[in-house]
């Protein structure tokens, strides 16, 4: 998860990290684009984007896991699972739509 979150931070400097619900979120002000997660039962870190249906056509790494309407996300086991140029590219992509977006939760739950 360290790894995955310099990648972040250096690529995009102007997201902010919080913590909500004990796990790290990146956000565009108040906005979430990004979320690290390790969830029960899994043996992989879950680097889900808020936004990621929109992104999925482009980005064929991302991965609707347990049927979310919005969020999808890459399952990294180990550190050789991630692909930095594409994930770098993700992230501005990412960075893109939710800039233009007025609000990050856009469909109805």
């Amino acid at each position: 998860m360290l790894y995955v979150r310099s990648i972040i931070l250096n690529t995009l400097p102007e997201l902010e990290e919080r913590y909500s619900y004990r796990i790290p979120f990146y956000n565009i002000g108040k906005k979430p684009m990004i979320y690290l997660n390790i969830l029960k039962g899994k043996d992989y870190v879950d680097v889900a984007f808020v936004q990621g249906v929109l992104l999925e056509k482009d980005f064929p790494i991302l991965k609707n896991d347990n049927k979310r309407k919005q969020v999808r996300s890459i399952q990294l086991k180990s550190l050789e699972d991630l692909d930095h140029e594409n994930f770098v590219a993700l992230l501005q992509a990412a960075n893109t739509l939710l800039s233009k977006s007025k609000k990050a939760w856009f469909l109805d739950k």
